[in-house]
């Protein structure tokens, strides 16, 4: 129990005060990128404040993993330069047992990081680009193209090429009505669709309906939005997609559901939603790399450690972007794209911590 003690003592402060050091650096970059934005469009300091505070969580979740690496490389180069691990190895205390508590500690802030993206991040991101826009007047184009909207339990399904929300107006508008059994009783297919603000209506361009009856399909024009009933608002056709990544895992959950019902491709989705769950073994996947490469070398331990330990985790990152690209593109299964990096490289950090150097 002291020597759990002891390695927390030296590890806890390393890793504390790199996560700050990370999370300013990463704080700084962004205000630097963008300074010369807030400056011209006379940004309020209180304002930059607020946006800058809603980006730090975002920022402790890319310094965590910078700061377990930097921590774990930087105490077990000193305790090998000043001879503590060989005279433990000596005493009959294996590599493992003695690194038990840090990969313990990193597993548990595995855990601890999933939890936190999904209830803090997501929200104070989402926070942060709501006031970054207001505050550099970004508009968001609100158009939409390829459009399946799914409503009334499923009894109407609308499909359009376009939609422009600027002139609100939608074009190549079909509309297939059902009734409660799923059966067909019309479709309505329209050139255009104009939104009239003042009667609220959809007015309806070179608009055919073809009822359903006795096995026949029935031709008749359309033009208001009494005999379309066309009932969904103009908001509803706008540009809502949900990026996954900034979204909580139920809200991604629904999303998907709703893609898959829809018809639409959500393998991209459904990657980047398992991606939530692997992404923070991140962290535990740096500890398993430096205790393994810490001691490769008897010179320079800290400067050779902590390098093969950052090239490691640059390949890792690799991997994981051209697994993701591959399950995007339909290469690889959603669950293997999003997990195949991280069981690989834990398989590679083992081995990594069976054959170091005690």
């Amino acid at each position: 129990m002291k020597l759990v003690f002891y390695i927390y003592r030296l590890f806890l402060p390393l890793f504390i005060g790199s996560m700050i050091t990370f999370a300013f650096i990463l704080e700084l970059v962004d205000l630097m990128m963008n300074i010369w934005k807030y400056i011209f469009n006379f940004v309020p300091p209180a304002v930059v404040g607020t946006i800058m505070l809603n980006f730090l969580p975002k920022t402790f979740t890319w310094a965590v993993p910078l700061s377990v690496l930097f921590a774990s490389c930087f105490m077990l180069s000193s305790l090998y330069s000043k001879n503590e691990l060989t005279a433990l190895f000596a005493s009959g205390i294996s590599l493992i047992r003695w690194s038990m508590p840090l990969i313990v500690f990193a597993a548990a802030l595995s855990v601890g990081l999933f939890i936190f993206q999904d209830k803090v991040v997501v929200k104070s991101s989402l926070k942060y680009e709501e006031l970054k826009t207001k505050a550099l007047r970004q508009e968001k184009n609100q158009s939409n193209d390829n459009i399946v909207i799914i409503s009334e339990d499923g009894r109407k399904i609308y499909k359009a090429a376009y939609y422009d929300d600027e002139r609100k107006s939608i074009h190549q508008l079909y509309v297939v009505d059902r009734n409660e059994n799923r059966e067909l009783v019309s479709i309505i297919y329209a050139d255009a669709a104009f939104w009239d603000n003042d009667d609220g209506h959809w007015y309806i361009q070179a608009g055919v309906e073809y009822i359903y009856e006795d096995g026949m399909l029935k031709c008749g024009s359309v033009n208001t939005v009494d005999e379309m009933e066309l009932t969904e608002p103009p908001e509803t056709f706008r540009n809502n997609t949900i990026s996954v990544e900034s979204a909580t895992v139920a809200e991604s959950k629904a999303y998907i559901r709703h893609l898959q019902k829809a018809g639409l491709p959500f393998a991209e989705s459904l990657s980047q939603y398992y991606n939530k769950f692997s992404f923070p073994f991140v962290v535990l996947i740096v500890a398993f790399l430096s205790i393994g490469i810490s001691g490769k070398s008897q010179r320079n331990v800290f400067v050779i450690s902590l390098t093969l330990s950052l090239g490691m985790a640059v390949l890792f990152y690799v991997t994981q972007m051209i697994t993701m690209l591959m399950a995007k593109f339909g290469m690889l299964p959603p669950l293997v794209g999003a997990w195949a990096p991280v069981v690989i490289f834990i398989g590679i950090s083992l081995v990594l911590l069976k054959y170091t150097h005690t």
